[in-house]
């Protein structure tokens, strides 16, 4: 049986810097037997079914064969469904209110978040700032409601 993530891509299509087009990231990931992969806006969210694998092992997958097919490094926060809706569900309070724009900031090993805002100033040329990713709570909430709505698919 197969497993759901969402890849978040880190700083890909940004100031255009990292241009990468969401058809090639989607045939890079397919080309290396992911399946029923599509994407969700050009800021790089990507989501796929695989057999269920650890996340480290997978992550660094995805990384070395993206950096093999379009030469950056591109960093990957990868996701189950359940740990994208545990995100979502443990929201602060009010989170979602409409009078702020709020986002999320996900991060990846070796980051923890309690070094993440406990220490770590975020400025550019922070090396931990290269393992994290930030996604609006509207991109946040839609990746999770279109994981939901996806009907699995044989791998």
């Amino acid at each position: 049986m197969a497993s759901q993530y969402v890849a978040l891509l880190r700083g890909i299509n940004v100031g255009g810097k990292n241009l990468v087009k969401m058809a090639d990231l989607r045939a890079a990931l397919e080309s290396r037997g992911f399946a029923d992969v599509a994407t969700y806006i050009a800021s790089g969210n990507v989501l796929f079914r695989v057999p269920r694998q650890r996340r480290e092992e997978l992550a660094a997958r995805i990384e070395s064969e993206l950096i093999g097919r379009f030469g950056n490094e591109l960093k990957v926060v990868l996701l189950t469904e359940a740990q994208l809706k545990a995100v979502v569900e443990g929201a602060p309070r009010g989170f979602s209110g409409d009078e702020h724009l709020w986002d999320v900031v996900f991060v990846r090993k070796p980051l923890t978040v309690k070094k993440a805002f406990g220490e770590v100033e975020i400025r550019d040329g922070v090396p931990e700032y290269k393992n994290m990713t930030i996604r609006s709570w509207s991109t946040t909430t839609k990746l999770l409601a279109l994981m939901e709505s996806r009907v699995e698919q044989p791998v």
